[in-house]
């Protein structure tokens, strides 16, 4: 995806939002309200995305703009076919208990890494910062907000999807990290998930205090 071009700026801007107007995209990427609301239709003639009008009170009601299930097909999974053929041919060769194994290495060699990184992060959200980057870098379209008491890590994308499907262990192993990375003294719990039918990944972040 050429990720320069307008089109494409306004699906990323989707994916990262999960949903946007004419006008939010306008304020955006500095365009007016109608240049926005022309590429919006046409995406929409396209089948990438699809609009939901909703009632916003008085007034008429806005357009809402979501990817289509062809627009989500512009962020690929990363060589989805090949992982899963070859988690297959782990599970049928080897066994469940080598690739229970193999998850197991991979968690361990992700934590190891995420730790060095975060080494000199000792708030909460300098944490949440670092994460975003480390998982944006590998292709997780991550952020973070605060709303309220909580904090939420957000994952738009998952570049692994496919061997998620295949193999369910590689969402623990993500969500054992994060508890690792954040720390005892924060409750972290998957609120949103993308094998759920969610379109993305969500982390509610607590103080146990």
């Amino acid at each position: 995806m050429d990720i320069n071009s307008t089109v494409n700026k306004i699906l990323v801007s989707i994916k990262m939002k999960g949903e946007v107007t004419a006008a939010s995209l306008a304020d955006e990427l500095g365009m007016t309200k109608e240049g926005a609301r022309q590429h919006l239709l046409k995406l929409e003639k396209l089948e990438l995305i699809q609009g939901k009008a909703k009632s916003a009170g008085v007034g008429r009601p806005v357009t809402y703009y979501q990817l289509s299930s062809k627009g989500l097909d512009e962020f690929p999974d990363s060589h989805a076919q090949v992982t899963i053929d070859l988690l297959n041919s782990v599970r049928n060769l080897l066994g469940e208990n080598a690739l229970s194994l193999l998850i197991t290495d991979r968690e361990q060699r992700t934590y190891a890494r995420y730790k060095a990184a975060l080494e000199s992060d000792i708030t909460l959200e300098s944490k949440l910062n670092k994460l975003a980057e480390l998982r944006s870098n590998e292709g997780y379209m991550a952020d973070w907000k605060k709303e309220d008491d909580a904090y939420y890590l957000i994952e738009n994308h998952c570049p692994i999807c496919a061997a998620a499907k295949a193999c369910q262990g590689f969402c623990k192993a993500e969500l054992k990290n994060f508890k690792q990375l954040i720390g005892e003294e924060y409750q972290v719990e998957r609120v949103k998930h993308i094998l759920s039918e969610d379109s993305r990944c969500v982390y509610k972040i607590t103080s146990n205090g």
